[in-house]
């Protein structure tokens, strides 16, 4: 990527607290949890510090550093341990921009309950999210973290982590968030008609390569092929062999 193409870093601290103030007043964290992270440069970005809510921070809280985790600039606070998983995705993926991390109530409860969000009712969530396949359980801050959603990071867009959360990531720091809003109203979506409602029309595979034709044409290559579709006399291998979106 061409480094005129990066934001600069006082773009990148005012989105940054921006999103934060978006996650905490959506109730997509509590507390101190959840953190955020921006590409300024091929080897550096902003990320949110340990111990401080994402809906009061400050700019001067925030830390400046590499991607091979060293600390450029920070304020009083250090980052979080659960960095490593965003450096882990922004070296395995260049075209990662930002990254968020969240706990929001309907996604980790699908999270603890080790369901992936993955079923084809919904053009819109096969559209701008994809698929959300929940990864398997690592200590939050282990290296196992990283090491669990490395192998989605180029064919996703998001992940759930088993007991933990939601994680997802962008071609920008807005569009990161905004799949991770896509994810909870998604997940909302799946709890009704799973739970409340008890019923739901899936598409057909058809139906499901038409909507993935679409999101080729925008340009999203990534977000998988949902696992669960109405049963018709067709293929679901050549659906995906022959969408332009395969990842």
């Amino acid at each position: 990527m061409n480094v005129s193409a990066f934001p600069g870093d006082e773009e990148v601290c005012s989105e940054i607290l921006d999103v934060g103030r978006r996650m905490y007043g959506k109730n997509f964290v509590a507390a101190n949890d959840g953190n955020i992270s921006c590409r300024v440069a091929p080897d550096v970005i902003w990320a949110t510090p340990t111990g401080v809510s994402k809906g009061f921070m400050r700019a001067e809280e925030l830390v400046k550093m590499r991607l091979d985790g060293s600390v450029l600039r920070s304020g009083p606070l250090l980052p979080s341990s659960e960095i490593k998983m965003h450096l882990r995705l922004y070296n395995e993926n260049p075209g990662i921009m930002g990254v968020t991390h969240a706990h929001p109530p309907v996604c980790t409860s699908f999270a603890i309950a080790g369901i992936a969000l993955d079923d084809s009712i919904y053009p819109e969530a096969m559209v701008n999210l994809g698929v959300v396949p929940c990864v398997h359980y690592e200590p939050p801050g282990s290296q196992g973290v990283p090491d669990s959603v490395a192998p989605y990071c180029n064919d996703y867009n998001a992940v759930l982590l088993a007991n933990h959360g939601a994680l997802t990531w962008g071609g920008s720091l807005m569009e990161a968030y905004f799949r991770l809003e896509s994810m909870e109203h998604y997940a909302t979506v799946l709890m009704y008609t799973g739970c409340v409602i008890g019923r739901a029309n899936r598409l057909s595979e058809e139906q499901v390569r038409q909507v993935i034709d679409i999101r080729g044409r925008l340009g999203v290559a990534s977000g998988g092929i949902p696992s669960r579709v109405s049963p018709v006399p067709v293929n679901v291998r050549d659906v995906v062999r022959n969408s332009p979106a395969e990842g």
